[in-house]
């Protein structure tokens, strides 16, 4: 044992003692823990035009739950999805979100031609920085990446609103080359498997060239590439309070550059109770697999997961994956358009009927035996990762790039939040602390 590891094993409980603060104190001070009110949604902390989750309305002068409301910039997502049809629209609604309105057909396809053109890496980069030190932490490859890819910048501390705004869009379009060849180098130096490092197309969609990169073959369906880039749509915004998009502004409140934003921005997302609840999802499904041997039989899947939610099963968390969700009470509007989707696909591939009666049978039982056990005033709701987990399983997605999927969607909304906080904001965000320490008389 090392001189560190001796000391670190000696003093952890001295720490842990002395840092401990008596969650009483919380509430004696009125101090709001993690940000957020007794029922749990987020203190109001700011104000923004780009997006609105919508969970309650008032009736007769009363909050009451209400279906569940994702909008950006004015639009109902639910809406946005329906008006483009069998388009690709990756590129259309993160026009909506960072310009503020919808573009014309001459500003789509010069916003598409802009992106297309950015996707080209600097000369050497993917062998130079991304695979020179490959690992199963693809977040953290692509954390990596950002921070290399700004010795490029020339105006890398530029905070100006246009300097930003080319910064921004850069990194979007460079993202899925962060997340595949970071991927292919994992599974090629660290698996021993094969390498395929493909150059993105920059006449495809955002959605097409991540499965084309991704796949030995390139070759990918038009129902894949549409599945995708919903889901991608789907994840893009969720409001400036979620724990990603807040430390985004509030990075750069501090005037730090772009680069220094996104890496923290990533930091936030790969966390377990943040980004990396899908993959929870999937670890979770397996160990449903492998126990429950009938997956069309009801009663036999609701036992199993009350042995979850027992803490009897699995990580002993006691926590079901995909239901329910922090803002939402109701229902989650993106995972019922993820579902209809999820149908598809297995219809297409022809082999998930299995997986899709377990995941049905789930739906169905889940939330009561979740909302038995907590006492609930009602039944919790699948989310969105109940769904995206199992489509980017369908999809042949390797299980450490789903975040990387996450980050690949949500950068569009952190551009977003950093572009406005730059804008409306010159204030540092410098919430106060209450001082609870014991002094010396």
């Amino acid at each position: 044992m090392s001189l560190i590891e001796n000391f670190v094993q000696n003093h952890v409980d001295l720490l842990k003692r002395n840092d401990y603060i008596d969650p009483s104190l919380y509430k004696e001070y009125g101090v709001k823990s993690g940000l957020r009110n007794e029922d749990g949604k987020g203190v109001l902390a700011g104000l923004t035009n780009i997006s609105q989750i919508i969970s309650e309305k008032n009736v007769d002068g009363k909050k009451q739950p209400c279906d569940g409301e994702l909008w950006y910039r004015g639009h109902r997502i639910n809406e946005l999805i329906e008006d483009l049809g069998d388009e690709l629209g990756f590129e259309k609604i993160a026009y909506l979100l960072i310009m503020g309105v919808l573009p014309d057909d001459k500003e789509l396809a010069e916003f598409k031609t802009v992106l297309g053109e950015a996707r080209t890496l600097p000369a050497n980069f993917t062998r130079d920085i991304i695979m020179e030190a490959p690992t199963g932490d693809i977040m953290k490859s692509m954390m990596r990446s950002i921070l290399a890819y700004s010795y490029y910048d020339h105006n890398v501390l530029d905070n100006s609103v246009g300097n930003s705004l080319r910064q921004c869009l850069e990194l979007i379009s460079t993202f899925p080359q962060f997340a595949a060849y970071a991927y292919h180098s994992y599974n090629h130096y660290k698996k021993g498997g094969s390498m395929y490092i493909h150059l993105p197309d920059p006449s495809l969609s955002a959605a097409e060239n991540l499965l084309s990169l991704l796949r030995p073959d390139r070759k990918y369906t038009p129902l894949e590439a549409k599945i995708l880039d919903t889901a991608l749509i789907l994840h893009m915004e969720h409001g400036g309070g979620n724990n990603s998009s807040f430390t985004a502004r509030v990075v750069t409140s501090a005037g730090s550059d772009t680069y220094s934003t996104m890496t923290a921005a990533m930091a936030s997302l790969k966390g377990s109770r943040h980004g990396g609840a899908n993959l929870r999802f999937i670890s979770m499904m397996n160990d449903i697999r492998e126990h429950v041997r009938d997956w069309y039989d009801r009663d036999e899947v609701a036992a199993y997961i009350q042995k979850i939610v027992n803490k009897e099963a699995f990580d002993r968390t006691g926590l079901i994956y995909g239901i329910g969700h922090a803002v939402y009470t109701i229902s989650d509007p993106r995972k019922i358009i993820l579902k209809d989707y999820l149908r598809q696909l297995v219809r297409e591939k022809g082999c998930f009927d299995d997986e899709l009666a377990l995941l049905e049978n789930m739906e169905v039982v889940a939330p009561g035996i979740i909302a038995k056990a907590r006492n609930l005033p009602q039944p919790p709701d699948p989310n969105i990762d109940f769904y995206s987990g199992a489509l980017y399983y369908m999809l042949d997605v390797p299980p450490s790039l789903f975040i990387a999927f996450f980050a690949i969607a949500r950068i569009v909304g952190w551009s977003a939040h950093r572009l406005e906080e730059l804008i409306t904001s010159n204030k540092i965000i410098r919430p106060a602390y209450k001082s609870v320490m014991k002094t010396e008389a």
